[in-house]
């Protein structure tokens, strides 16, 4: 909304746009309505009926013929020359634009507007009134004003530019669209300090009325900085198209990305109004994440643009409104600057979720997705919480984050290998470990996977082939800690009851014991869902981490003091534990001594058991020994003998026992070597 200090100048030399020809057949004073129906005034009765749509017009062959060559033709061809009506139903700019032309033709004084300017220079070139015809004609004049005074003029090309959307293709051919999309964007990127600003005029009845009044309020004052953004709302009144159009025109006059991109947002913001209804529902109630996905997004409108309501569904979509945002996204889609961070991830992600759901073309998804994959790490959980929209199983896309996360590795290596950008990364990482509280994305992208697992494991119909492969994702250096994957883990054991015992190992696989804090521990070690195995695995580590912690204690203070005893380094290292910790590591001390006590019985039976059993063996292999060497005849008789004695043996005392064993022993050793 700003003119250059010329521009209001030629506009007064031009006669405010006052167009009138002296060169006329028919007197008249002008023109009358009737309904729908115009009437020349004038005492000679018409001989031409022109019917524009539904309007009619009442006029005489003579003024026509000599201005239009459209008129000629159709009179010519025909071969009636009585003939007295005539049907333009493909008259560009509708009965208005008819209107004004015919008026030029009979004398009448037109006045031309940035409101009407293009229609009537559409009708004038369908009607041909050229120079052939009469020097001065319509086209003619119609093209000054244009050229002299509309494209001087922030405002009026602005409004020309909007008039344009109902004249397509004619304002297109006739370089209207190129024109102004081409002086807005020169005034767009023009040094402000060549401008001055005046909102003096009256604007137009047929422009915006809220848009001027934004305009009005937010214009500067002459010692007041221009803001880098003016043009915005400007701009975003405009069609898609025609918006495509001008913003491809500023990147070739050189603005910086980030404008462009913050341009590109603020038109979503205008007419894409269930992208910011989405925002406002995240940023209002942050706590009840797994609400939003579930809950249509409420309808809004915004006047001068189009109706658009986004619900949860597709189907719900009326099919023309799904058609404007479908064109709106992939258009938005494909002029946003290649420059990471020209907009912001939380936008990348919201226009992500609008296009799965609409089914926007495969070809610009992926491309969005890897442009968010590039900034990845600016992304917040409600955004990544996008609802399944393919009839899947699960509740959220868990593939789409997947992918998001493949790109953003791919991106991360590219960086790395990239020897332009080493120095750089090199550098963030110094001065991030000098702060210690800025992590290198890796570690945020990680800390923001943990927590979307944990969000999306309460899903029943989330399968554990879907959660392994995703926590898995990450290379194990981007964790440091791994209590919010534990989270994840515990999460959806909670979620899947039913999970079978190596189910159960098969998921607690994808984390580290030794990266868990001591809070974690505590609750891991008292966790019934977790295995047994991995129960013990995480006592063990905590109690190596303890031990670890109190050798190095006592190294430290031996080192200060070579007569403190270890004891007091231990005594004061448990001081220095939570209590609920203590409370928990004695409980698991004790249980770990009842397991080594169980353990140490089953080992000793085990060992009775084995010496019973060498007995016995020794027993029976003395038996075969004997039954092997021994004669039939005497063998037999020194059996009988053998077992007679031993039964009466038996009935003596426990003294006699042993000696009864004792000759038995011998016995068979005698008569073995008497047999040899």
């Amino acid at each position: 909304m700003w003119e250059s200090e010329s521009e209001s100048v030629a506009g007064r030399d031009y006669g405010n746009g006052v167009l009138s020809s002296s060169k006329h057949g028919v007197k008249t004073d002008g023109f009358e309505l009737r309904g729908q129906s115009w009437y020349v005034a004038t005492e000679i009765p018409s001989d031409l009926l022109v019917q524009v749509g539904d309007v009619k017009f009442h006029l005489h062959k003579y003024p026509l013929l000599s201005r239009s060559g459209k008129m000629n033709r159709i009179i010519f061809e025909s071969h009636d020359p009585d003939l007295s009506k005539i049907a333009v139903d493909e008259l560009p700019g509708g009965p208005d634009a008819f209107e004004l032309a015919t008026k030029f033709c009979y004398g009448i004084a037109v006045d031309l507007t940035a409101a009407n300017i293009s229609g009537v220079r559409c009708a004038a070139e369908y009607l041909e009134m050229t120079e052939d015809l009469e020097e001065g004609n319509l086209i003619f004049k119609t093209e000054a004003f244009l050229s002299y005074v509309v494209l001087s003029s922030w405002r009026d090309s602005i409004i020309v530019l909007k008039s344009c959307e109902k004249l397509s293709p004619w304002a297109e051919n006739l370089q209207i669209v190129r024109r102004c999309s081409e002086s807005i964007a020169w005034k767009a990127c023009a040094n402000p300090k060549g401008i001055k600003w005046a909102y003096t005029g009256k604007t137009s009845k047929d422009s915006s009325p809220k848009w001027n009044d934004q305009t009005k309020e937010s214009s500067p004052s002459r010692n007041q900085q221009v803001p880098p953004d003016w043009w915005f709302e400007d701009v975003c009144i405009l069609r898609i198209d025609h918006f495509v159009r001008v913003i491809t025109a500023i990147k070739v006059k050189g603005m910086r990305f980030e404008l462009i991109g913050a341009a590109i947002m603020h038109y979503a913001a205008k007419w894409l109004p269930g992208l910011i209804s989405d925002m406002t529902v995240a940023a209002g109630d942050e706590g009840s994440i797994s609400s939003i996905s579930n809950t249509s997004i409420s309808s809004s409108v915004w006047k001068g643009g189009l109706h658009m309501i986004v619900a949860a569904t597709k189907d719900d979509l009326p099919s023309v409104q799904a058609k404007d945002q479908r064109m709106i996204i992939e258009s938005l889609i494909s002029i946003i600057p290649p420059q990471k961070d020209s907009v912001s991830c939380s936008f990348l992600l919201r226009l992500l979720r609008m296009a799965n759901m609409l089914k926007v073309a495969p070809a610009l998804v992926t491309e969005l997705e890897k442009r968010v994959g590039m900034q990845f790490e600016q992304a917040t959980l409600v955004d990544l919480l996008i609802p399944s929209y393919n009839k899947c199983e699960t509740m959220y896309d868990v593939d789409l984050v997947h992918r998001l996360l493949e790109h953003f590795l791919v991106q991360e290596q590219t960086e790395i290998s990239s020897p332009s950008k080493q120095p750089f990364s090199d550098k963030h990482m110094y001065e991030g470990s000098l702060r210690g509280t800025n992590p290198n994305p890796k570690m945020r992208v990680a800390r923001l996977v943990d927590s979307y697992l944990t969000e999306v494991s309460r899903d029943r119909n989330l399968s554990l082939t879907k959660f392994q492969v995703l926590a898995e994702a990450l290379p194990e250096s981007a964790r440091t800690c791994d209590d919010g994957l534990y989270r994840a883990i515990d999460s959806y054991l909670k979620a899947h009851p039913t999970l079978s015992e190596h189910e159960r190992k098969r998921l607690c696989r994808v984390m580290d014991c030794q990266k868990l804090s001591i809070d974690a521990c505590m609750h891991a070690a008292q966790n019934e869902r977790l295995p047994l195995r991995i129960v013990v695995q995480v006592l063990f580590s905590e109690q190596v981490k303890i031990s670890n912690a109190i050798a190095n204690s006592s190294l430290k203070e031996a080192g200060e003091s070579q007569y403190q005893p270890t004891i007091l380094n231990r005594k004061t290292l448990l001081e220095g534990t939570p209590q609920s910790f203590q409370e928990g590591w004695s409980a698991a001390k004790k249980d770990i001594n009842t397991l080594k006590f169980e353990l140490d019985s089953v080992k000793a039976k085990y060992h009775d058991l084995q010496n019973d059993m060498e007995n016995l063996q020794r027993q029976f292999d003395k038996m075969l020994k004997q039954k092997q060497t021994s004669a039939w005849s005497s063998g037999w008789k020194k059996l009988s003998k053998l077992t007679k004695m031993t039964n009466l043996e038996n009935h003596d005392s426990g003294p006699q026992l042993s000696t009864t064993a004792e000759q038995t022993r011998k016995t068979p050793r005698r008569w073995r070597n008497s047999i040899s």
